[in-house]
């Protein structure tokens, strides 16, 4: 009896101890003491967020909140995850919802090709998550404000705003008939391609001119850009002083030319004006200017007296003279 009692106490000794084994395994009291890293994430809020919650990486579990404390501004989350859970220094952490109960979990991104390996201790770069409570206070305001709505369009209240536009087509339904007659009418005419709207709407005659006058200026403009990519090039080569304009604008000699024949043209009119030479006599002294006069004046009483003659004496006169 004795024996069979220690049996007993031992059996239930073990079921004890499994069962307890057990229960930390499902509360997650056991990763304490399984080997791993422990990873640092801070967040404006744990959101909810308890010790035990579990650390997802693509929706599979690598471990577990290991603590959640104040950090100055931010709260600190740590968690203890498999040491063969592949989380890079990049990797995001982000709080997330695992459903509308509000169970929590830490969920880990991949990171980059980049990303080096997160060793123990490690700081992850968050993400913040939006908070379901802030989400479900927007929700009631906007349900508030539908029901306000739908409160300012119920009773008497819709009666005063559609009972005056009601009154209205009452009392002009004949006009309002006859709009509407004339609207159709309207259409069915540029539908059918009548008239100058119809015309322009329906008439493949405008698409082909428009597609013309498009094709023309295209023509147009690439004969422009011809023009100016040749006016490019005669300035081209009128800066490299190639041909007859571009060796007017660059050659020297040109100006030198220029230049000696202003100074002999002023060495001209200089001599001109001091009365040099026959044309400066001519110009300046009153001399040729005399002579000139005595000798029209001798030519004009000639001729008075030829025309006085017949044509007999003027022949005699001619003979005379000559022989």
């Amino acid at each position: 009896m004795k024996n069979s009692l220690e049996t007993r106490l031992g059996f239930f000794a073990a079921l004890i101890v499994i069962a307890a084994v057990l229960m930390l395994e499902t509360l997650g009291s056991l990763d304490n003491f399984k080997k791993g890293r422990r990873l640092h994430a801070q967040f404006s809020s744990a959101q909810e967020l308890k010790v035990g919650d579990r650390v997802k990486m693509a929706g599979v579990e690598i471990g577990r909140v290991d603590a959640i404390a104040l950090a100055e501004s931010k709260v600190q989350v740590t968690m203890r995850v498999a040491a063969d859970a592949p989380v890079k220094t990049d990797s995001v952490a982000t709080i997330r919802f695992a459903g509308l109960l509000g169970q929590n979990f830490v969920s880990l991104s991949f990171g980059s090709q980049a990303g080096q390996p997160a060793d123990d201790n490690t700081h992850l770069p968050t993400r913040e998550q939006a908070d379901m409570n802030a989400i479900m206070q927007r929700l009631d305001n906007v349900a508030a404000g539908v029901e306000n709505l739908t409160k300012s369009f119920s009773g008497d209240k819709i009666d005063n705003i559609l009972g005056p536009l009601t009154d209205f087509f009452k009392q002009n339904s004949g006009q309002v008939s006859a709009t509407l007659t004339n609207l159709k009418v309207i259409t069915t005419q540029v539908a059918e391609g009548k008239g100058t709207i119809g015309k322009l709407i329906m008439d493949e005659s405008l698409y082909s001119s428009s597609l013309t006058t498009v094709s023309n200026l295209e023509f147009a403009a690439a004969d422009m850009r011809v023009a100016i990519g040749d006016a490019r090039a005669t300035l081209a080569d009128a800066r490299a002083g190639k041909g007859t304009v571009g060796k007017l604008l660059v050659d020297d000699s040109l100006f030198v030319g220029a230049s000696g024949s202003m100074s002999n043209l002023n060495e001209i009119l200089s001599k001109i004006n001091r009365g040099d030479g026959s044309v400066g006599k001519l110009v300046n002294q009153d001399e040729f200017y005399q002579n000139a006069k005595l000798t029209l004046q001798k030519l004009d009483k000639a001729t008075e007296s030829l025309e006085d003659q017949g044509p007999i004496s003027v022949l005699g006169s001619l003979f005379s003279a000559l022989y």
